[in-house]
């Protein structure tokens, strides 16, 4: 099976993060995509309308995943989000069984874009850290159109 073409889909995950800044949610958005390379979900931040500081983007994603597909399939499809994982997400990808992350900004970018803003208090821990403390391999690329991943953030912390 060909390798998925990585920049096309974490291109698709960034404009996902565009969508969601513009409906009005924080921007950053992910998607599942399976083996074939066909998305299986998107999801947006979902920090609104309940205030819920556990609601980003990856980790709902995960938790969707998880109780829709079986391991099986988990195990071999790659989650694409705009900016990298923060250790609850990275947390949650490795509970879900997921083979490969790819990430646009990282976790250290994306502090110095947000500062200490109270809805995105940023760890600046990256997501290779946690994976390694497991007990089997994720696979991380990234980070990846960085600056494309970054422009979406542009004014929304302010």
């Amino acid at each position: 099976m060909p390798e998925p073409d990585h920049e096309t889909l974490l291109r698709r995950a960034i404009a996902e993060a565009r969508k969601a800044r513009e409906a009005g949610h924080h921007p950053f958005a992910a998607i599942l995509v399976g083996p074939d390379g066909e998305v299986l979900m998107t999801q947006h931040n979902a920090f609104l309308p309940d205030h819920d500081m556990t609601g980003h983007a990856e980790r709902v994603l995960m938790t969707r995943a998880s109780t829709t597909y079986p391991r099986e399939l988990l195990a071999t499809c790659t989650i694409y989000t705009s900016a990298e994982p923060c250790a609850m997400c990275a947390g949650a990808i490795y509970w879900t069984g997921l083979k490969r992350v790819v990430f646009g900004m990282t976790e250290k970018a994306l502090k110095q874009i947000t500062g200490d803003h109270p809805e995105n208090p940023t760890l600046d821990l990256p997501c290779r850290i946690v994976f390694e403390a497991g007990q089997r391999k994720v696979e991380v690329i990234g980070p990846m159109l960085e600056a494309e991943a970054a422009a979406v953030h542009t004014g929304a912390w302010g």
